[in-house]
């Protein structure tokens, strides 16, 4: 049976309130994409990998669960994953309005 990704993970934006996601998530929308952007010389976590939406940086894959999408990354294999949106609500404190999943790109 074909499937076109396979779930790792699902979490809330971390840091979402500290970046530039309040601009944006009125627009955000369950199912869009969400670029995964490494961050090895980030001097809070070398394993750090920010999440961006049409350019905005959102926030952060939550430092407990980055540990796969970074090691992937570094060793050049990051196009395997994807994340996109589950939930986007603006009046939900700025912690909890943005859910996303980190899926592998069936390559089949």
């Amino acid at each position: 049976m074909y499937e076109p990704s396979r779930h790792v993970m699902t979490f809330d934006v971390a840091g979402f309130q500290f970046w530039d996601g309040a601009t944006v998530v009125g627009s955000i929308q369950a199912g869009d994409e969400l670029e995964l952007v490494p961050e090895p010389d980030n001097p809070h976590d070398p394993e750090a990998v920010a999440l961006r939406w049409r350019g905005t940086k959102l926030g952060y894959v939550p430092a407990s669960q980055n540990h796969l999408v970074a090691l992937l990354a570094h060793f050049g294999h990051g196009d395997v994953l994807e994340c996109r949106v589950i939930k986007a609500d603006p009046k939900l404190d700025p912690w909890d309005q943005v859910t996303a999943a980190v899926y592998v790109r069936d390559a089949r």
